[in-house]
């Protein structure tokens, strides 16, 4: 059974997705305890797999078709039809955060999203979500890569557009369906290109016959862009305000963490597709590296400057979700600038390894104050009705246990101590500084303007006189959804207060996973 995990990870969600229907017809608490155990078991499945990944340094292979799964030959890679799973500490660190906040998403769609007749799709489209978000981190195959990518982007427009009884939630889903199907065409091309080349999808293969050549060049641009503009990265942001402010709140959380499983490809691609490090690469390698870092500067500081005019409460945090995107696009950017560059390893090894473990720890951290931001949203609408700032005052006389959520998420975001927020900033504003100080100075401005736009919002709408009578919904939190946001506040006090631990065990051999010349 070990030995199948990998592909155990992705099947069981995606047949119990297939399973659904039947298992509803027993009754909808019958669905939900199923639903809630296959959340459960791809969790513990991840987990169990951090010891041998993430502590001895192991990479597992898994080869759909072959008589031993778990030996990789060269007749596995070069094949162009067998599916190749590949899990290292990157992927690992990516799915086990994508599970968490898929188990977090469906605790709190719980009682969030009412029981009308429509909720079973909600439920399979969640784990539809769940399997694109992890297959995509897992795939070491370029086509499985765009058919995970491709399920993620369907379950994630059908689950924004949800409310169709609403006006804008369609048009927001459509927007965004558009913007997918872009991306993902422009992302086949690319993968066509290499196959046509080297006649292999697997990235492995193809990264060890690559020559670089203007085809190469052609097939990075088609693949990297695309996924750039997935993870909301500007200039190509212009979805991700519509899309995070109209999905219901859950899935507004879940679709953070797979803007970052867009995020975790560009990174994955960048290195283990086109980072052949035997190849003379320097030039081009140290100029991805700056295109990256560009489009870090650029969402970080439109993204915080955008949110700072926002007066619907939902469209001020997906601003701050780009912005957020800029700094790992920044951390993991010098990283690679440095990782070709014209003095070798040596600075890599100085400050271009902590500046990706910084761009890195900040994915994980994002997916959780961030998802908890979101969910804490979704309560203040639940409360008053309305994402409307100017219409929300005095909610903490009401709902102590969101304003404390609320606080949490808000001062990690800001990047101050002890939450996680404030690590791996002060990872990224050292290495950084390194590299070039003033794109420092820009990342700490940025973060004093994140503070002031969460201080905005704590002020209006926490603070101030109880109106009960701008109060749409009086009741007690349900348990659901209490949940979710404990479990968030959990894993941002854990990887605030021990950051040591989850750099050594966790970000380190992510690191060593993407990353050649270690």
């Amino acid at each position: 059974m070990t030995e199948h995990l990998p592909v155990l990870i992705i099947a069981v969600p995606l047949l119990a997705a297939f399973v659904l229907p039947i298992v509803r017809i027993l009754g909808v608490i019958p669905r939900d305890i199923f639903v809630f155990s296959v959340f459960i078991a791809v969790n513990v499945m991840l987990m169990s797999l951090i010891p041998d990944i993430c502590i001895y340094n192991k990479t597992l292979h898994y080869v759909l078709g072959a008589a031993s799964p778990s030996t990789l030959t060269p007749e596995g890679l070069a094949f162009p039809i067998r599916i190749v799973l590949k899990i290292d500490g990157f992927s690992l660190l990516m799915a086990v955060f994508s599970a968490i906040v898929g188990l977090v998403g469906f605790l709190y769609s719980h009682k969030f999203v009412p029981e009308d007749g429509r909720k079973n799709y909600y439920v399979i489209l969640l784990l539809l979500m769940l399997v694109g978000m992890i297959g995509l981190e897992f795939t070491n195959d370029l086509f499985n890569f765009f058919v995970f990518l491709e399920i993620l982007s369907i379950s994630c427009a059908a689950l924004v557009a949800f409310r169709t009884n609403q006006k804008h939630p369609p048009y927001a889903g459509y927007k965004y369906l558009l913007v997918s199907s872009l991306a993902t065409s422009f992302f086949l091309l690319g993968v066509g290109l290499c196959y046509a080349q080297y006649g292999s999808f697997n990235m492995d293969y193809i990264n060890r016959m690559l020559n670089h050549s203007l085809l190469d060049r052609v097939a990075l641009v088609f693949m990297i862009i695309p996924l750039a503009m997935k993870a909301g990265a500007v200039p190509m942001h212009m979805w991700v305000a519509d899309t995070y402010s109209e999905a219901p709140a859950p899935v507004t959380a879940m679709l953070v963490t797979a803007s970052q499983a867009s995020l975790y490809g560009v990174f994955r691609l960048s290195f283990t597709l086109f980072g052949n490090s035997t190849a003379n690469i320097s030039i081009n390698y140290h100029t991805l590296g700056w295109i990256i870092i560009i489009l870090g500067v650029l969402s970080m500081f439109i993204g915080v400057t955008m949110a700072l005019v926002q007066h619907d409460v939902k469209r001020l945090m997906a601003f701050h979700s780009v912005s957020q995107t800029g700094y790992m696009l920044l951390g993991v950017g010098v990283g690679i600038a440095v990782y070709a560059g014209h003095d070798g390893g040596a600075a890599f090894h100085q400050y271009g390894k902590l500046a990706m473990t910084g761009g890195i720890f900040h994915i994980i951290n994002n997916s959780m104050y961030k998802g908890l931001l979101f969910l804490t949203a979704g309560v203040m609408v639940r409360r008053f009705g309305t994402a409307n700032l100017d219409r929300m005052i005095g909610m903490a006389h009401r709902d102590v246990f969101t304003t404390i959520a609320f606080i949490v998420g808000a001062l990690a975001i800001a990047g101050i101590p002890p939450f996680s927020g404030f690590a791996s900033k002060l990872i990224i504003f050292e290495s950084v500084y390194h590299f070039n100080p003033f794109l420092s100075v820009i990342a700490m401005f940025v973060s004093v303007l994140t503070l002031a736009s969460f201080l905005k919002v704590f002020y209006g709408a926490f603070l101030g006189p109880e109106r009960k009578d701008l109060l749409v919904d009086n009741n007690p939190l349900p348990h659901g959804m209490t949940a979710g946001m404990g479990i968030m506040c959990l894993f941002i006090l854990i990887m605030g207060i021990a950051p040591e631990a989850v750099i050594k065990y966790l970000i380190d051999p992510a690191i060593a996973g993407l990353v050649k010349i270690l």
